[in-house]
């Protein structure tokens, strides 16, 4: 079975497994390891602070010289809510096209990267290729900054990462960096009737959306700017607002959302600090905040060298940037060279009917086969 056919079996069994962020991931992790396991590769089982959760690595060739890793996460947005054609947790095979969550992000890269094992230990690599799978990246790449620290104890340092998002294939240089929070107003209840009884959260709730609003203006007035992204300057956005029980009730708690996107060169939490210093300053309220998610942007490379390498092993002129995350940001600011390129389009992302197609797992694996080659040199 040639590793293109064989991605799409493995691809069948990933999709099986509903690995969804937040949760235990350990019916993904085992269906992981057994693979590797079935192919003579040991797995480190790297567990996460949540006592439930696990990130895994593996290596092919040797550990003690640099070597490149390949990153992907196994968590899955849900698909509750959803209408597909067919059971979003059993891989269909349709006119070239694999349906099922997570086939485009990103299990297909996950299998592409298993069924080149094989491959892999046939060529006898004298630089190493790492596998490295971690968990609850749809919820703020939370689990791979523990696997990133692990890195020092699990190989000698990479000389680059490519985090397989769907990215039609077309190496992706940059993307911005993130930060959402939490920012809880409580008041005090009082019946409506009454209202001088009480403090109405809504009305500080309010004065800080209008600061956010602001805020995101002079942002788009002022910079910093990047041609590179579109939009051109960093952003902030109010999306959740939750507050108030009943019309008669004077509301003592409003919550909101919000997130901050920044160019490369300004950190989100230097945005996000704004907000919370205009949160502590609303009087006669008390005051809460918490980080949803975060993750640093991924800056331009000031060597083209992984870039230059992945162009040859596409075909593909690269992409300055995109307007989605990734977890190449921690990698790239834990100092491995970082790039993204994957099988499948950002497009099909969190759909229902979502899919990649077979062509682009056999483009990856043609890729992977490159980068192999690359490394047994």
């Amino acid at each position: 079975m040639t590793p293109e056919t064989n991605a799409s079996a493995i691809l069948a069994d990933l999709v099986a497994m509903a690995d969804l962020p937040g949760a235990p991931n350990a019916g993904m992790a085992g269906c992981i390891r057994g693979h590797l396991a079935r192919l003579g590769v040991d797995c480190a089982v790297l567990p996460g602070p949540e006592g439930d959760r696990v990130n895994l690595f593996a290596s092919i060739g040797p550990r003690d010289v640099p070597g490149y890793v390949l990153s992907g996460h196994m968590d899955v947005v849900p698909a509750a809510g959803q209408v597909w054609a067919s059971d979003p947790f059993r891989l269909r095979a349709e006119g070239g096209r694999l349906y099922g969550r997570g086939t485009t992000d990103m299990k297909g890269y996950l299998a592409c990267m298993i069924a080149m094992v094989p491959e892999f230990q046939a060529m006898d690599l004298r630089r190493p290729i790492h596998l490295a799978f971690s968990y609850d990246e749809e919820i703020g790449c939370r689990g791979v900054g523990h696997m990133i620290a692990r890195l020092p104890d699990l190989c000698a340092p990479p000389l680059g990462c490519i985090v397989g998002e769907p990215s039609d294939m077309v190496p992706v240089l940059s993307h911005k960096g993130k930060q959402a929070m939490e920012l809880v107003i409580e008041g005090r209840a009082a019946h409506s009737s009454q209202p001088d009884l009480g403090v109405n959260a809504l009305y500080p709730a309010a004065e800080l959306l209008l600061f956010i609003r602001d805020l995101a203006a002079r942002l788009a007035a002022e910079g910093p700017f990047d041609a590179r992204f579109s939009p051109t300057c960093s952003t902030v956005v109010a999306g959740v607002v939750q507050g108030g029980t009943a019309v008669n009730i004077c509301p003592d708690r409003c919550a909101i959302q919000m997130e901050v996107r920044s160019v490369p060169g300004q950190a989100p939490q230097d945005i996000t600090a704004q907000v919370l210093a205009r949160l502590q300053g609303l009087p006669g309220v008390q005051v809460s905040c918490r980080e949803l998610s975060s993750y640093p942007a991924l800056p331009p490379p000031a060597d083209r060298g992984l870039a230059d390498l992945l162009e040859r092993l596409t075909g593909q002129a690269a992409l300055q940037s995109v307007s989605y995350g990734t977890e190449a940001g921690l990698f790239h600011a834990a100092g491995v060279p970082s790039i993204i390129c994957g099988p499948g389009s950002i497009a099909r992302a969190h759909r229902p009917d979502e899919f990649v197609t077979v062509a682009e797992l056999a483009a990856c694996c043609a890729m992977l086969r490159g980068l192999g080659q690359v490394a047994a040199g």
